[in-house]
């Protein structure tokens, strides 16, 4: 990767450090990163402002500090091979991308994945694995995961995906419809502790539906 981080991209890591982001790996992930390359032209000039923006297909591309917020709670945990529920955009996978040594990430939507894995080859991140799938179902040939990071709110946390978490491994997802919460929770043998990061807003992790 050879990304020159542009003074709007910087702005926005340093309004996620005075935010509360703390991991410096994290904020120099998304100076890195080129939003813009994640949205249609008519958004590009929102493309560093803090708040998510739609991407089509009635799905959004996060808002940079839940982002990093999640990618910060993930990396905690120092995981080596990571999936992730909902590839959209592919922003947030270009940020992992950078961060952790192998990605796997499944889409239900299959214009989107094709839009996704074309700008992470723009950008040299090879270290990614897609699947055009049901998110719900996770990726079972590819794990145990030492985490796995949700992208959508989830009415209830799947079970495919706990049973594909490794010991000690992390799960980072929304759950929740009318409210939704950001729960962390880590698997010890075949106990599973949970705990409430904070309150989120999410489009619906949609159950068995392809598109």
């Amino acid at each position: 990767m050879n990304w020159v981080a542009t003074t709007a991209a910087l702005n926005l890591a340093k309004n996620l450090r005075d935010l509360g982001l703390k991991d410096e790996t994290v904020l120099q992930a998304v100076a890195n990163t080129p939003r813009e390359l994640f949205l249609d032209a008519a958004l590009e000039h929102k493309a560093y402002e803090n708040t998510a923006l739609p991407i089509g297909m009635g799905q959004t591309i996060s808002q940079p500090y839940i982002v990093a917020r999640m990618t910060e709670l993930l990396l905690e945990h120092c995981p080596a091979k990571v999936l992730e529920i909902g590839t959209g955009s592919g922003y947030q996978s270009a940020i992992l991308a950078q961060l952790v040594p192998e990605l796997c990430t499944v889409e239900r939507i299959k214009g989107l994945q094709i839009q996704a894995r074309q700008r992470l080859k723009r950008l040299d991140l090879h270290n990614v694995s897609f699947k055009y799938g049901d998110g719900w179902k996770g990726w079972l040939n590819k794990g145990p995961f030492d985490a796995i990071i949700v992208t959508a709110a989830a009415s209830t946390v799947p079970e495919a995906l706990l049973t594909q978490l490794a010991d000690n491994g992390v799960l980072i997802i929304p759950v929740g419809e009318a409210s939704q919460q950001l729960l962390k929770v880590v698997r010890q043998g075949e106990k599973f502790s949970s705990k409430v990061v904070e309150i989120v807003r999410f489009v619906p992790l949609v159950n068995g539906e392809l598109a």
